[in-house]
């Protein structure tokens, strides 16, 4: 019960997600950080999923290293992003 208070109180999983994905592109503030952290500690559907996007990150970060060039069409992006959504059940 207290879980699923901290999850719409503090941090619904719908924005820890975009959450993690700005703090790989770029800063978060540090109450955005302190409320990610919150969620994750309590919610193991979005540390999967943090873990998922690091090891993402971590595969195109060695593509882009060795100067290959990686083509991605629209097709794709949007493919990609229902396949998430169909696992996310939303």
């Amino acid at each position: 019960m207290l879980k699923k208070l901290i999850h719409i109180i503090f941090l619904p999983c719908s924005e820890a997600t975009l959450l993690m994905e700005k703090r790989n592109a770029e800063n978060i503030s540090p109450r955005e950080n302190w409320k990610l952290n919150l969620h994750l500690k309590i919610c193991k559907w979005c540390r999967a999923y943090k873990e998922k996007l690091e090891i993402l990150d971590d595969i195109l970060k060695r593509k882009l290293a060795q100067e290959e060039k990686i083509e991605i069409n629209d097709s794709e992006i949007q493919s990609f992003k229902d396949k998430v959504l169909k696992n996310l059940d939303i």
